[in-house]
């Protein structure tokens, strides 16, 4: 399982949209938590799927990112808690990283 948080909230969907045309990847968006002191929750994705499928979203993310304004970013976190955020700027260099990691989990 992957977890995507957008910066933009109102990117959700975009990107919901954008990894459901993948094949093997099913795509759940999900209400957070609220933060303390504050109304209501930001929502974020779980990508689940097998390793192959997670790969598969990985590589897709740059081409969103590019496609937004420059200060969108992506927060990604593993299943086992490790947290990578990615933005177009620096997905060429976390991307093999990502790959990588979820080939070893």
């Amino acid at each position: 399982m992957l977890t995507l948080l957008p910066s933009d909230p109102a990117e959700v969907t975009a990107l919901r949209n954008w990894l459901e045309t993948m094949a093997r990847v099913r795509v759940e968006q999900v209400a957070g938590p609220p933060g303390p002191g504050e109304q209501g929750a930001i929502d974020y994705l779980e990508v689940i799927a097998g390793s192959g499928g997670l790969i598969a979203a990985i590589k897709v993310l740059p081409e969103f990112l590019r496609a937004r304004r420059s200060s969108f970013r992506i927060r990604t976190r593993l299943k086992d808690g490790r947290e990578f955020e990615l933005d177009a700027d620096n997905v060429g260099d976390l991307q093999p990283v990502l790959e990588q990691l979820l080939r070893d989990s």
